[in-house]
């Protein structure tokens, strides 16, 4: 996927739903981190630039293995709300909002480099260029998605039918088992070391559900605000017409290693 292609061209902000974002996408199971750990991802005292981090998912959840985490975002409020809660956390991270083709951090200036979630929002050229100028000899990159399986999963696939009723021009549905799109210029310049996959189910109540679908960027990141209330109206009367207090949804997962040459 690349960007003139993500739901047709509509225009999308997670700023617009950065406080949902905040609350209700911090979803990722421990082994996932576990999985970004032994994929070499958060090494004590490594320096690891964080692409897309959104509001610091990953960095805060793997504060505690012991690197030095930097994150870059392109959404100012997205950044604030990461800063926030690494500061409730007392932990030390450095938050930036800034795009990926105005980074200018010296050459081999980090030990790794990790891209969750957001892989398909970067051009294929500056994301290789970057990743071969700023990881050190060895240093790795590491791509990972988590999405849902809506053609397994009862709860998935009735969300995503119903965003698709307010947001027919949402390209983010539809998942099924796949390796992470990493851009194929990232593969001449790195060498790719290892492909990792596995399903994972995730707990949620129906408000957690609710609340991670309105930042989905079908509806929080790009309704407008009228529409985007029919839509919550509707979504809560279905998860509460027809699925428990509690359930999980099925996920899958994959992580990308590559290594510098």
């Amino acid at each position: 996927m690349c960007m003139k292609v993500i739901d047709n061209g509509q225009k999308f902000d997670f700023g617009k739903t950065a406080e949902d974002y905040a609350k209700f996408r911090d979803i990722y199971p421990e082994h996932f981190y576990k999985q970004l750990y032994d994929a070499g991802i958060g090494h004590r005292d490594e320096r690891i630039l964080d692409l897309g981090t959104g509001t610091g998912v990953i960095p805060r959840n793997m504060y505690h293995y012991g690197a030095h985490w930097v994150g870059i975002d392109i959404s100012e409020e997205q950044i604030k709300n990461a800063s926030l809660l690494a500061e409730k956390a007392r932990q030390n991270i450095s938050f930036s909002a800034i795009p990926l083709e105005k980074l200018d951090f010296p050459a081999n200036s980090f030990d790794a480099v990790c891209a969750c979630q957001c892989i398909w929002y970067f051009d294929g050229k500056i994301l290789a260029d970057l990743l071969n100028h700023i990881l050190c000899s060895g240093g790795r990159f590491v791509a990972a998605i988590m999405n849902w399986l809506p053609f397994e999963d009862p709860v998935a696939k009735a969300s995503e039918e119903l965003v698709l009723k307010f947001n027919p021009d949402w390209t983010g549905g539809g998942y099924t088992r796949k390796s992470v799109p990493v851009p194929q210029e990232v593969s001449e310049v790195l060498t790719p070391a290892e492909k990792i996959s596995f399903d994972l189910p995730v707990s949620f109540t129906r408000s957690s559900w609710h609340g991670r679908m309105k930042a989905c960027r079908g509806t929080g990141a790009s309704l407008p605000p009228e529409k985007f209330s029919d839509w919550s109206v509707e979504h809560l009367r279905m998860l509460e017409d027809n699925f428990p207090e509690t359930f999980t949804v099925l996920h899958h997962a994959a992580i990308a290693v590559f290594e510098k040459r």
